[in-house]
């Protein structure tokens, strides 16, 4: 394959990409439009149905890491398309969930399970096709997330207004199949012999990594300590923010567009900020986003009005949007791309780890305390710390050392 045909081919692959992540993780995040009306349908607590969604997180962690493997020894594709068959039927029979239980464990561990094989593949496989612009590849494939409070959130919300939660959850999960099965037969594994030095680690000596190893290094352990913190401390303001709204005296329709307004300059984050760390390097574009973040956190404390919400909705979407892609380029960039399916799957289930506290952390600071003070002041506390492993971060490595410490 020429160089501008793997080129071109390379960008229908971080297009399939997003949609993926799109798909898989807007359904996961529609539980925060679900909530109110499955607790209101059913008479299930909040906290019992936010259970669902830390189910997912759990899930999707220990799955990432597993899926992250299988891609690396057998392909993408088939991992990305038995993700897509277990999406859809996770959906399809959490809509005919007669009891808690049975709703936590279609919605929570099948959903779970299967949006942990489209993130870490396709963001590893990203990075193979493309190497010039390797920042904004896995920051356009990370867009998909950004994406879904705008498309499957609304959808959701339109189809419980308009019907009930059972068709809406229905209808989601055949599109899902009808979107995600085709797009699964676009991906391709990048051609052999096309990888390049990232300019960033440069001065760095090129070293064959095995898993084992590289998950033995401090690097490992930081980057995956940092996405941890990070995700915990965004995935409860996010997942709770249309509740947090209309606690606060907005209307359920109204409070759907902060969400997803959210998710929109989400969108131009991992834009901006994938751009920026081509030029300037991902560490101290990480760790500038991560201190946006938390001090974005901090500001729910005092919100209260819809403009006021509409406006932290901007600045807290750029920077928790804008660092998500950042842990795969680092991870990219320090160990290689031969193993970076099962090495940023393993940082992924540390991060899948601190976005399942979000939501039930939420869940239950309302139940208990009747408002979501407690929730925000917690996650402030959490994202400072995500800044300050982010700054320990070290991107230059002495193979001799890191693995001869490795095998002890």
């Amino acid at each position: 394959m020429s160089k501008a045909a793997r080129l071109d081919y390379g960008w229908v692959v971080v297009g399939a990409g997003a949609l993926m992540t799109c798909v898989g993780f807007g359904t996961m995040l529609s539980l925060a439009v679900f909530l109110q009306p499955i607790s209101d349908a059913m008479g299930w607590s909040r906290a019992g149905v936010s259970a669902a969604a830390t189910l997912d997180f759990l899930c999707m962690g220990f799955a990432a890491f597993a899926w992250g493997a299988l891609s690396d020894r057998f392909g993408t594709r088939i991992v990305v398309l038995a993700g897509s068959l277990l999406l859809g039927l996770g959906l399809v029979t959490a809509s005919q969930a007669q009891s808690l239980w049975q709703f936590q464990l279609c919605f929570g561990v099948l959903i779970g399970i299967a949006a942990g094989s489209f993130y870490a593949p396709m963001m590893a496989l990203a990075s193979a096709w493309i190497d010039k612009h390797r920042s904004l590849a896995v920051a356009l494939v990370s867009a998909g997330m950004g994406v879904s409070p705008l498309t499957v959130a609304p959808s959701a919300s339109w189809l419980i207004t308009a019907y009930d939660w059972r068709f809406a959850m229905l209808v989601i999960g055949i599109a899902a199949w009808a979107l995600l099965i085709p797009a699964s037969f676009l991906v391709r594994p990048a051609p052999q012999g096309t990888d390049v030095a990232i300019p960033t680690a440069a001065n760095a000596p090129q070293t064959e990594w095995t898993a084992a190893q590289a998950l033995r290094t401090p690097q490992f352990m930081t980057l995956a300590l940092a996405h941890f913190a990070c995700c915990a401390a965004h995935s409860g303001p996010i997942f709770h923010m249309v509740s947090y709204a209309m606690v606060c005296g907005i209307a359920p329709l109204t409070a759907v567009t902060v969400y997803s307004l959210a998710g929109f300059s989400g969108l131009g984050g991992r834009l901006l900020l994938g751009v920026l760390a081509d030029r300037l390097g991902a560490k101290p574009v990480l760790v500038g986003g991560l201190l946006v973040q938390a001090l974005s956190i901090a500001t729910y404390l005092a919100v209260a009005q819809l403009g006021e919400f509409y406006a932290l909705s901007v600045v807290f979407g750029l920077a928790y949007g804008g660092v998500m892609p950042l842990y795969a380029v680092l991870v990219r960039e320090f160990f290689g791309a031969r193993i970076m399916g099962t090495v940023f799957g393993a940082v992924s289930a540390f991060a899948s780890l601190g976005m399942a506290l979000g939501p039930w952390a939420g869940g239950y600071v309302f139940d208990t305390f009747h408002g979501y003070t407690w929730l925000h002041a917690g996650s402030f506390a959490i994202g400072l710390a995500a800044v300050a492993v982010a700054l320990s971060f070290s991107t230059k490595r002495q193979p001799s050392l890191d693995l001869g410490r490795a095998a002890a």
